[in-house]
């Protein structure tokens, strides 16, 4: 059937029984031909013929027009003009540098007006995102708790509001003063400082201050999952923290001077608010900074002691009397873990073996009086915080020297939120969850957990690297993991949840004495643990926290309720920037089953040898790809540790690349999503704009400097464009040349 367009009437083409067409009397064809007019009749047979075929292939463009505007339409949604993309679009411009060619710099493109905008905020050494979601976090919980008009709270959560408003009693905190404190050093036998101690009390003192006091004063001790039997509890045994956050401050003298001397006046500013002279005070904490500059000798580097395998080591209770004779340990492990009765034949893992033989001899031949002092100068730095505002004075005074902050005057109920968030904060997180998350966004967050999983496990298929036995094991072990997504279940249960807090009385106004039975409380849920199965209900981040985790022991992965929020998450935001956002913090913490410390563990959290020796030499060639890469990069001039940083490296390439190919199939499954308005980008482009933007972050030198030594992260910065550097999907979609410093021609390339 042909037909033609009829000019002046919009109705259809009309049709008789046989499909021709049928014309109204009236209507004339008005083509221009010769001198004047011609009707239809008057045409010849070829002009007729040509007429109607002109009219047929206008009509077959037209009709193909308006499918491929369908198509089109449906494949390219156009753009999103709602409120919440307008508003995320405006969040997005306002973060960039567009004078940087993202292919050159990728972070200083994503993040350039975010770092221009964003100056450090009084009294803070560090800002981003994270920080800043933390502090709209803390404002809710602020509000939770001071709104004590609240019907049907749990006992648990009543004690929550009651212990914060104890930490907000300035005035009984300033009457109390340092008293609270020096009580507590005499009946723990006194100390040199103040000239009134028994030097015969060192094993007394040092299981005094390590089971009631939370202190590890030369070694830590805790009930844990047995990493080589994930359904058993065991107590462990390790190396234990410096009073300065690393052992590169003791050691490297010359390089971190001013530090140490902020942190030798800072102990002898506290010795003298605890009744010492300054002369006293000042030769006694110069004892313990040496002493503890010998503590950091012996104390191994952390990036020295990620082959779990190597560090793992099973012994009885009473081999470590053999191992560190200057403890008395049975009497030890008996009042730390008590009410639990122990006997020599109980098995306790060791991780710090050879530290631990180093640390007895130094016991050994230490003064009893320095060690005195040691000891109780670790439950002074922890008391500091909780005591009046002369103490808290004098460590901001330290911070603002060893972080760079500037001098500011911290609201009060931050740190009374923060705490109370530490000691009841599932019971917090009770009200922070009924308050602020909605149950759909568990859902959500869950399918995309399933979505990351995918990815990552269907990206198995490529490693070229891995033998198949262990491919197909470590899928397994991938499709294993357990997903904690906003909170742990009891805690919506108030019976379940008066329950685990039970045993934790919280008094009106006494806050330094609400911590200290908080601490005993602590103390007594770590001894309950010994010997039972591990509870996947247990948490070891609250609910209103903004971070995740992975735990290898029970082979999960938790994302809380604190961080499922913008600029993570958002319902109403496009895929792409939830997918770089929130699904690459998921692909990362699903990642961490697969860096050189989970890949130990099998899909049941047992530390064993699972993988094929060949698949493991690989991985170790792989991965020192990672290592080589991120020790190239440096911040004002110090150069990062690559093998320090090397699971969190890991974490964050493999978690990009499972959130952008999950990215890519939910595109394939729903089609492309409209895109943002006024950015100019793809939503390929987005996904990578998103990631890097969360990691926008300004801090100070002193602060980045403490980061490169302490913290087994990259810098923000090399979180972004290391990761970005790996990827050939990000090259791909910003048209980066080859050799673009964000496209270098080798990547390390690993999951």
């Amino acid at each position: 059937m042909s037909t033609y367009k009829r000019a002046t009437l919009n109705e259809d083409d009309l049709v008789d029984s046989n499909g021709d067409e049928i014309y109204p009397p009236a209507m004339q064809v008005t083509l221009r031909h010769g001198p004047g007019p011609r009707c239809w009749a008057e045409k010849t047979y070829t002009e007729r013929k040509l007429l109607v075929l002109v009219c047929a292939l206008s009509v077959a463009l037209f009709f193909s027009l308006i499918t491929v505007g369908i198509f089109y339409k449906e494949t390219h949604p156009g753009m999103c003009r709602t409120e919440p993309c307008i508003t995320v679009a405006s969040a997005v411009i306002g973060a960039l540098d567009r004078s940087v060619d993202p292919c050159h710099d990728f972070y200083s493109f994503a993040c350039g007006g975010w770092v221009k905008n964003n100056p450090l905020p009084e009294g803070k050494s560090r800002w981003g995102p994270f920080s800043n979601l933390w502090e709209r976090n803390m404002a809710v919980m602020k509000h939770l708790l001071e709104n004590t008009t609240m019907k049907g709270l749990s006992k648990a959560e009543e004690n929550a509001q009651m212990y914060y408003k104890a930490c907000m009693n300035e005035t009984k905190i300033e009457e109390l003063g340092a008293q609270p404190l020096q009580e507590l050093i005499n009946q723990t036998g006194g100390w040199a400082l103040t000239g009134s101690w028994d030097n015969n009390n060192f094993q007394e003192v040092l299981r005094t201050v390590s089971a009631n006091y939370h202190c590890s004063p030369f070694f830590t001790v805790f009930v844990s999952t047995d990493s080589k039997c994930s359904n058993h509890n065991i107590i462990q045994v390790d190396q234990s923290g410096l009073g300065l956050p690393s052992r590169d401050y003791y050691l490297n003298k010359t390089a971190n001077a001013k530090y140490l001397n902020a942190y030798l006046d800072f102990l002898v500013e506290l010795g003298v608010l605890l009744g010492g002279s300054q002369e006293t005070s000042r030769s006694l904490m110069q004892e313990i900074v040496d002493f503890e500059t010998t503590l950091a000798n012996i104390t191994v580097p952390q990036e020295e002691r990620r082959d779990e395998e190597l560090i793992y080591h099973k012994i009885q209770a009473k081999d470590l009397t053999t191992l560190a004779p200057a403890v008395d340990w049975m009497p030890y492990l008996t009042d730390v873990f008590a009410p639990v009765l122990l006997n020599d034949s109980e098995p306790v893992v060791v991780y710090a073996k050879d530290y631990l033989q180093k640390v007895s001899d130094l016991i050994a031949s230490t003064n009893k009086s320095v060690l005195n002092n040691y000891m109780i100068m670790k439950v002074v730095r922890k008391m500091v915080s909780i005591l009046d505002k002369k103490f808290q004075d004098a460590e901001q005074r330290f911070f603002e020297v060893m972080y760079g902050t500037k001098k500011s005057c911290t609201p009060r109920w931050k740190l009374c939120v923060s705490d109370t968030d530490s000691a009841l904060g599932f019971a917090l997180g009770a009200l922070f969850v009924k308050a602020t998350f909605a149950e759909d966004s568990k859902a959500i967050a869950e399918d995309m957990v399933s979505e990351i999983k995918w990815a990552f496990e269907d990206s198995l298929k490529y490693v070229d690297w891995m033998d198949q036995g262990t491919k197909k094991a470590a899928k397994e072990k991938a499709e294993a993991i357990y997903n904690m997504v906003g909170y742990p279940k009891f805690i919506m249960d108030p019976k379940e949840l008066d329950k685990v807090f039970n045993d934790f009385e919280v008094v009106s106004d006494l806050y330094f004495q609400n911590v200290m039975q908080y601490y005993n409380f602590s103390a007594r849920v770590t001894a309950d643990q010994l010997r039972k199965t591990p509870n996947r209900d247990q948490w070891s981040m609250t609910p209103p926290t903004v971070n995740a985790y992975y735990n290898p022991t029970k082979n999960e992965m938790v994302l809380p309720a604190g961080i499922l929020q913008a600029p993570f998450y958002s319902r109403s935001w496009p895929k792409a920037l939830n997918f770089g956002g929130i699904g690459v913090v998921m692909g990362h913490e699903l990642t961490h089953a697969f860096d050189d410390q989970g890949r130990e563990y099998d899909k049941d959290g047992n530390l064993r040898s699972w993988w094929k020796n060949s698949s493991v030499e690989a991985f170790k060639k792989q991965t020192q790809c990672m290592v080589e890469q991120y020790s190239n990069y440096s911040i004002n001039k110090e150069a990062l540790n690559g093998k320090h940083t090397l699971g969190e490296n890991i974490a964050d390439n493999g978690g990009l690349k499972a959130a952008y190919k999950a990215y890519v199939n939910w595109i394939a499954k729903n089609g492309e999503e409209a895109t943002l308005p006024a950015l100019g980008m793809t939503n390929h482009q987005l996904f990578f704009v998103g990631f890097a933007q969360v990691w926008c972050s300004v801090r100070t030198p002193e602060s980045s400097h403490e980061g490169i030594i302490t913290d087994p992260h990259s810098p923000s910065r090399f979180r972004v464009i290391g990761t970005i550097s790996n990827s050939h999907d990000f090259s791909e979609h910003f048209g980066c040349k080859a050799d673009a410093p964000m496209n270098p021609k080798h990547k390390c390339e690993l999951w």
